[in-house]
């Protein structure tokens, strides 16, 4: 007699799943909604592996003084932060100059006062960041 309830139990739950599983069915567009909603917002691309094609990063040469200052010490130097001495201002930069080229130079590499290492323009090189100090200081 047990054996008989839990065959009939056993038979019940298969029903009740099949008729369950006919009604949760998602239309195509549900699942589509759903994987996008899921998929995810990025890939890596690992060394070997065909991703598309190769970003090349295309190297012409350094910098001008003029776009190194646009693209990292526009924010300090146009407006004086934090005593930054402001492009063309040239009472600020011959006091700075005073102490030689290179001292200056060495400043602007290793960082003094308010002002990161570089100026936070980690891939400029030492004859970018000369050029940058010409093109502020106007010499």
């Amino acid at each position: 007699m047990k054996m008989l309830q839990a065959m009939m139990l056993f038979v019940a739950t298969l029903v009740m799943a099949q008729a369950n599983a006919s009604t949760d069915a998602l239309t195509d567009a549900q699942a589509e909604k759903i994987r996008d909603r899921i998929k995810p917002i990025a890939e890596v691309c690992v060394q070997g592996d065909d991703c598309g094609g190769p970003v090349v990063a295309v190297v012409t040469g350094p910098r001008s003084g003029e776009a190194v200052y646009a693209a990292a010490c526009t924010t300090c130097h146009a407006a004086g932060v934090a005593g930054a001495p402001k492009k063309g201002d040239v009472a600020a930069w011959d006091k700075r100059l005073a102490k030689g080229f290179d001292a200056t130079l060495a400043n602007a590499i290793n960082g003094l006062n308010a002002m990161p290492a570089k100026g936070l323009c980690m891939d400029c090189s030492d004859d970018e960041l000369t050029a940058a100090i010409k093109f502020m200081s106007g010499k």
